[in-house]
């Protein structure tokens, strides 16, 4: 990218001037602002109850995340940890995605105005903030043509994965330190200062490990990759770069360890901490990368499904145009050491994103991914292996950004009337991103909080305790936690919606709580209707769990099989359930305290 990696005719050694802010940079900000202002618009016109349809209970989940933090921090308590979820076992933050990095500075804007503002704000900033971030990047580092870099930053911010993740996880959305990262990685090559760039490599890592663990890791396979494929091309120059890079890397390493060792050792040691998540195979079918993304003008949703896990994971849609185009991009670029290089790293990474096992359109061909030499290891147990396609999304802008400049070398000028080549590509790229530009996402209106919540009628009811819906929050159905955040957070969850060991001595991960025998009944009778026939060990396992949680109150609100879980929750308790303001409840303190 800069001297050191310079490929004859293909990368600018940095100019003064053009580190210069001008009007399009401007412009370019204003643009990608604007686009991710459109694709979250059904968010932003409805803050008070919008709510991303395909979130599933993803939102709940994260407005959580962000309202609990903002309490921990206004009242001075241990932002790594909460008893608000899991009471009394709690949920420890460093070891979900609760991306301390942002919801701590933007604390003030969740306590002053919501979480729902936060999440708005942290999608619809991810998506243009990642976008500048690569334009700035490509514009001073690898191209000299702004709109060739805003060509490259565009995808990189709005390609069809991201907008996927643009659903529910905005640490898969929020990643405008990667490319600086990326950056100084290639400084440290080029040895000027090995030093100075370690340390600043150190805080740019530190401060990413609080954005987002997994994509910084997808991050750095990639540039593994990118790397490794240079060196071989370039071995002289490949071997200049080994001490300073070997030193720069040392002071990073030291610094970025001395600064979340601490929130490390939380998260993998500390209370409710587990040691991997299992998820099983889930690399991509090869038919993924040619369809389109559901949330794309080309989009199929029904075709898009039956090669994904669910609307947030479509992690390798870039159709077919755009696969087609990076396997010419590639032949063409091929002499080119930098473009070679950064193609081999897209093709392995979309290699490695199949899995431990090819699957051709449903087909297991029983051809072993290389996936599997790292699915077992440290770290990687744990990776969706799916996600590592998007490691492709800067090696796509790169080279489209090359291509770009390549072409605007070669013609000069857009007036060109015999052959406008520059008019013909931009044509070209016009036929290639269409289909997959991304179209607004779909927001639908949070059914109303019981007036129970959100008027504090629950105050009368809890008394040091903890509440009980009726079934606990989970996967499923994450709403009580947005009651909760209605409350201000005024009061404790048993069960919940997060990610912790499956039990006190079990350190494998799981999604929610650990099963206790009154939360599985209530499961079960929601999702089948059916109501159980109700024994007296159904009623001491009953008794015996609510004072495991310490509840104080037991609530019902309105929704799926609700009378059958009425009916159920009666039976268990031998009580009659009270119907006050919007819920109906049973007040157990008496049996609990």
């Amino acid at each position: 990218m800069t001297a050191l990696l310079e490929a004859p005719g293909a990368v600018q050694v940095d100019e003064p001037g053009r580190r210069r802010w001008n009007r399009a940079d401007t412009i370019t900000g204003l643009c990608y602002l604007a686009a991710a202002f459109i694709i979250y618009a059904g968010l932003w016109v409805n803050l008070g109850s919008g709510y991303l349809y395909n979130s599933a209970q993803d939102q709940n989940m994260w407005e959580w995340f962000f309202a609990t933090t903002a309490h921990s921090v206004w009242d001075l308590r241990n932002p790594l940890e909460s008893v608000l979820q899991n009471y009394p076992d709690g949920v420890n933050m460093m070891a979900n995605t609760a991306m301390l990095g942002l919801s701590i500075p933007l604390s003030p804007i969740t306590l002053l105005f919501g979480p729902t503002v936060t999440w708005a704000i942290a999608l619809t900033g991810g998506l243009a903030g990642t976008s500048f971030a690569w334009y700035w990047v490509f514009s001073r580092h690898l191209v000299s043509s702004r709109v060739a870099a805003a060509i490259g930053g565009v995808f990189c911010g709005f390609a069809p994965p991201m907008i996927s993740h643009g659903n529910a996880h905005p640490n898969f959305v929020v990643l405008f330190l990667l490319p600086f990262i990326v950056l100084r990685l290639i400084r440290l090559a080029q040895g000027a200062r090995p030093v100075r760039d370690g340390i600043v490599l150190g805080l740019l890592l530190a401060y990413q490990i609080f954005l987002g663990e997994e994509p910084l890791l997808i991050t750095m396979m990639a540039f593994v990759v990118f790397a490794i494929a240079y060196a071989v091309s370039r071995r002289r120059e490949a071997a200049a770069m080994v001490r300073p890079t070997v030193i720069g890397l040392a002071v990073a390493a030291v610094l970025s360890v001395a600064l979340v060792i601490f929130p490390l050792w939380w998260q993998f040691l500390g209370p409710q901490s587990y040691r991997t998540l299992e998820h099983g195979p889930v690399g991509n079918d090869t038919a993924a990368f040619t369809r389109f993304a559901t949330e794309s003008i080309a989009g199929q949703a029904e075709a898009a499904a039956d090669v994904s896990m669910n609307r947030t994971e479509e992690n390798a849609f870039f159709g077919w145009p755009l696969i087609v185009f990076m396997v010419v991009l590639t032949v063409w670029l091929w002499r080119n050491v930098l473009a070679r290089s950064i193609a081999i790293s897209m093709f392995v990474m979309a290699w490695l994103s199949l899995g431990q096992e090819i699957v051709v359109d449903h087909d297991n061909t029983g051809i072993p991914g290389p996936w599997k030499l790292l699915a077992n290891l440290p770290l990687f147990d744990s990776l969706l292996e799916s996600r590592l396609a998007m490691g492709c999304i800067p090696a796509v802008g790169a080279l489209l950004a090359i291509a770009t400049e390549k072409i605007f070398r070669a013609a000069p000028s857009f007036r060109d009337r015999e052959l406008p080549l520059r008019w013909l590509w931009l044509g070209v790229l016009v036929a290639v991103l269409l289909p997959i530009t991304p179209t607004p996402l779909q927001a639908s209106t949070r059914p109303p909080t019981p007036a129970f919540f959100s008027d504090g009628t629950w105050r009368q009811y809890v008394t040091g305790g903890s509440v009980l819906t009726v079934p606990p929050p989970g996967t499923g159905d994450a709403r009580a936690l947005h009651w909760q955040v209605r409350a201000d957070s005024g009061f404790p969850l048993a069960g919940g919606y997060f990610v912790g060991p499956n039990g006190p001595d079990d350190k494998r991960g799981r999604y929610g709580a650990p099963d206790r025998p009154t939360a599985t009944t209530l499961y079960k009778v929601q999702e089948t209707g059916d109501v159980p026939e109700i024994t007296d060990t159904d009623r001491t396992e009953a008794l015996t769990d609510l004072r495991y949680w310490h509840v104080d109150v037991v609530v019902l609100a309105p929704g799926t099989n609700q009378q059958a879980l009425q009916t159920t929750v009666e039976q268990l308790l031998n009580t009659p359930a009270r119907y006050v303001d919007g819920v109906w409840l049973w007040d157990v303190r008496a049996l609990t305290k």
